[in-house]
């Protein structure tokens, strides 16, 4: 049975053959996880450049009312997102045949943080970079949890920091396509439409994230590996005495600042403490990392924003 289609009064539903189209017959494939998502690199008539996020799933037999649910609920919050540190949703495409489930984001071409930080062949971040990226992402965090209602992120990692041409932090949310994978696998869950969807993510649980997220920035070491463990378990000792946060730093940075790096891991002792009470938010963290870090808002936003507007403004009169 074909569904009913769908618009949303602030992001411009887009048709598949132009998408199509800009990815270059959907061949320009950024990244994919097996079952769950593809990432498409594509570019506009204009010029601007796009990211594609489509799900894995061919057939609208194999797509649950539950994964409608929270493709349209999602497309809904990120709406009301506007921030120039997150990798705005600027369209979707929705249809049936083929089976079509597309959301169209801003395009950062410098990878991820996680890549910058732990594949030796891209480009290194010295200190300034990496408090720069900091800051930007601690400010759309900010935004994001100070929304009515807030609106936390799925699942923050460094993989969803992108870095834009100048290196600016865009936070990505893709994360959840996960999640629409696995209401389509468990038909025994709710169908109704309209059921209430449990959080996704809390504030509480970003901030966390977050603390974890800046010492892997400061460490360069990941969240996890087979010879050190858990990351938080190497460095827990070396945060509990300040003669040691040296220790902490990534060993090919050429340069840091030990005022920032102070900051740095005070606020990292505070997001990551197991009473969820007791963690601060994000504008008392903000306001931590600011007594060193003069980085404001203005100068952690990326220097150049793709007029993309006009362009998809066409796009969508077309769709229509």
């Amino acid at each position: 049975m074909k569904r009913n289609t769908f618009r949303f009064k602030r992001v411009p539903k887009l048709n598949r053959p132009e998408l199509e189209t800009a990815c270059e017959d959907f061949s320009n494939i950024i990244t994919t996880s097996d079952g769950i998502a593809t990432v498409y690199k594509g570019t506009l008539s204009s010029g601007v450049e796009i990211s594609v996020v489509s799900t894995a799933i061919v057939a609208l037999k194999d797509w649950s009312k539950r994964s409608e649910s929270i493709f349209r609920k999602k497309i809904d919050s990120m709406s009301r997102l506007n921030h120039k540190n997150f990798l705005n949703l600027i369209g979707y495409c929705e249809e049936d045949e083929p089976f079509t489930r597309m959301m169209v984001f801003e395009y950062a071409p410098n990878g991820s943080l996680f890549e910058h930080l732990h594949v030796k062949e891209l480009e290194h971040l010295d200190w300034t970079a990496r408090t720069r990226i900091i800051m930007g992402t601690a400010y759309c965090l900010q935004h994001m949890h100070e929304l009515n209602p807030p609106i936390p992120h799925f699942n923050l990692t460094s993989k969803e920091i992108l870095l834009t041409e100048d290196y600016a932090a865009k936070i990505a949310d893709v994360g959840f396509w996960a999640e629409l994978v696995a209401k389509s696998k468990n038909p025994g869950e709710n169908e109704s439409e309209h059921s209430e969807l449990p959080p996704l993510a809390d504030v509480e649980t970003n901030v966390y994230s977050f603390g974890m997220l800046l010492l892997e920035t400061i460490s360069g070491k990941l969240p996890f590996s087979e010879d050190q463990g858990l990351l938080m378990n190497w460095a827990a000792p070396l945060l509990n005495d300040r003669q040691t946060f040296g220790s902490l730093i990534d060993p090919t940075l050429k340069s840091f600042k030990e005022n920032d790096l102070e900051v740095i891991c005070e606020v990292i002792q505070c997001c990551v403490q197991q009473d969820v009470c007791k963690r601060p938010s994000m504008r008392e963290v903000i306001q931590m990392l600011r007594q060193a870090i003069d980085i404001s808002p203005e100068l952690a936003t990326p220097r150049l924003s793709p007029l993309w507007w006009a362009e998809l403004e066409i796009l969508s009169a077309e769709a229509a």
